[in-house]
C-alpha cells in the first residue's frame, strides 16, 4: 500500500459494483466488467464478487462472472470459495454452474465437500459426487 488516499468515487464504485453481485443484478454488473471492472475484484475480507454472487445464490451471475473469467479458485480470507458458499446456502443452480466451470468440491477451507457433510446437505453432497 503507497499510503495515498483512495477516491472516494473509487470507493462508491466499488461498492454499488459488490452490491450487485450480491443482488444478482447481473445484466448491470455485466456492463460494469465489460467497461473494465476487474471480474475478480475483491473486497477487504477477500470476498471477490463470483464469491458473493454465489453465497447469495445467484446462478446467472454466478455465469456471468464465470463467462467473464472469474476465479473460481479464489478463497476468501477464511479460506472459503464461491463453491463452499453455494454449498452452504444450498443453491443447487450456482452449484451446478460452478462444477461446470471447474470448480473443486476439495478446494478451500473448510472444502465445498465438508460444508455439505458437516451441514448435514444430502442433496449438496450428492451434487457434488457426481462430478
Amino acid at each position: 500500500m503507497t499510503g495515498e488516499p483512495i477516491d472516494p468515487g473509487v470507493i462508491e464504485l466499488a461498492g454499488r459494483v459488490f452490491d450487485l453481485g450480491r443482488g444478482g443484478h447481473t445484466e448491470e454488473l455485466a456492463g460494469y466488467l465489460d467497461a473494465g471492472v476487474p471480474v475478480n475484484l475483491t473486497n477487504d475480507k477477500g470476498d471477490t464478487l463470483l464469491i458473493l454472487a454465489a453465497y447469495h445464490g445467484h446462478p446467472e451471475t454466478v455465469g456471468a462472472l464465470l463467462d467473464r473469467g472469474a476465479d473460481h479458485s479464489r478463497a476468501n480470507d477464511r479460506g472459503q470459495t464461491a463453491l463452499a458458499a453455494a454449498v452452504f446456502r444450498q443453491s443447487a443452480g450456482t452449484v451446478t454452474r460452478l462444477l461446470a466451470a471447474g470448480a473443486d468440491p476439495d478446494a478451500g477451507g473448510p472444502s465445498a465437500r465438508a460444508t455439505a457433510q458437516f451441514f448435514e446437505l444430502p442433496a449438496m453432497a450428492e451434487l457434488l459426487d457426481a462430478t
